[in-house]
């Protein structure tokens, strides 16, 4: 159904993997969508994607820049354990590439793509919101377009989120920062194309860690942290000469924040919803937020949908509540495996030692592999945390 006093049903404000797969479902339903894009940067983002948002989310395996093998944790006494990934990989994409190839797809499925920085929305009635926008085209113009329904999905801090449901929208972030540049296709003393490595050191990261990310032919090399006065270029430059890429040409630099907990609430219960990093669903602990995001805009069409339909807001609180059936646990778990494990180089030196174990390996990639845990397993489960506890309490010796 409809309304032919807004210019559009839905106005999609940002266009990474959430905003352009919840356009691009929208659209294939017959909704008038108008996806509007800054287009000035990509977030700064290491690429990692499980192999099934491909089926999930019909992705071609072409867009994956790499398929990892294994995974390298180093601690903060340069203790090195490889996590190989068996039976299956860990994908990586290059949001260069990956973002547009989401937005093209939603614009053949009938949304209407355009250039542009959002400013401000408000209420004309009940019935019609108005944004505003600052087109990207040689004018600059300033727009304004009317829709039933806003989707907000435009990354942590958000603008929409802030004007739209300024009550929830302050949760905490971390400054994330990454440079990509060019890499050997094959392996050498210190890098590896196959192997991501993960950074566990105080030095590096005071409270997250850092991490070289083969993507192919390049690499991602980057850091997170929630300290402002932490120098994140500095640790990236270190981390670059470490892995012998401090020479490689650098082909670009990204830095944002990336939210580390999910709002309590995603919608103002009348038109106006969030989605992926504006809603704050990026995995504690891990960072990992494309899988999720991308989730999150399915989970938000399915919503908005109903809405278009029904007329009824409250359809507009699903997609918080399916979600957080379906991950709030998982983020819950990686919350306190964070808040435990960041905390000094001592506990993260413990948690590396931990992460030698099959059993913690096995859970670890099953659960990031296939977003969800065997439930024949929980034996497994129950031994993990028990050798988690015991790591935490000092009861499990970890060498000196």
């Amino acid at each position: 159904m409809t309304d032919a006093k807004s210019d559009f049903d839905v106005i999609v404000v940002g266009g990474g993997p959430s905003g352009a797969t919840a356009a691009h479902e929208i659209a294939l339903a017959g909704h008038r969508v108008l996806l509007l894009e800054r287009a000035f940067r990509i977030t700064p983002c290491g690429g990692a994607v499980p192999p099934c948002i491909l089926g999930e989310f019909d992705i071609p395996r072409s867009l994956l820049k790499a398929e990892i093998q294994s995974a390298r944790m180093i601690s903060p006494k340069a203790q090195k354990v490889d996590m190989p990934i068996e039976a299956t990989f860990v994908g990586m994409v290059d949001r260069d590439e990956f973002d547009p190839w989401l937005r093209l797809r939603a614009q053949r499925a009938g949304a209407e793509l355009e250039l542009a920085a959002f400013k401000s929305l408000k209420y004309l009635d009940d019935d019609t919101i108005e944004v505003t926008y600052v087109s990207k085209d040689e004018e600059s113009e300033v727009c304004t377009a009317t829709a039933r329904c806003v989707l907000g999905a435009d990354g942590a801090r958000s603008k929409v989120a802030r004007q739209g449901v300024p009550k929830y929208a302050d949760i905490p972030w971390v400054l994330a920062y990454h440079e990509i540049v060019e890499a050997p296709s094959t392996a050498t003393q210190n890098y590896d194309p196959e192997r991501c490595e993960v950074w566990y050191q105080g030095k590096l990261s005071p409270d997250f860690y850092a991490w070289v990310f083969p993507h192919g032919t390049s690499a991602s090399i980057g850091v997170g942290s929630a300290f402002k006065d932490f120098s994140a270029k500095d640790s990236v430059a270190e981390l670059r000469s470490i892995s012998g890429l401090d020479n490689a040409p650098t082909i670009r630099k990204e830095g944002a924040p990336i939210p580390m907990k999910p709002m309590k609430r995603w919608d103002d219960g009348k038109g106006i919803l969030v989605s992926g990093d504006a809603a704050g669903v990026v995995a504690p602990a891990s960072g990992e937020g494309i899988y999720y995001a991308m989730l999150c805009g399915r989970l938000s069409a399915d919503a908005i949908k109903e809405f278009l339909v029904t007329g009824k807001a409250s359809a507009l609180k699903a997609p918080r509540k399916r979600f957080m059936k379906l991950h709030g646990r998982t983020f819950w778990a990686l919350g306190l495996l964070q808040y435990f494990w960041y905390h000094s180089d001592k506990r993260r030196e413990q948690f590396v030692e931990m992460c030698k174990d099959e059993d913690v390996q096995t859970l670890t990639w099953q659960s990031y592999t296939q977003k969800k845990l065997v439930k024949k397993k929980r034996k497994e489960h129950i031994r993990v945390f028990l050798k988690d506890v015991a790591q935490l309490l000092g009861l499990s010796k970890t060498p000196a």
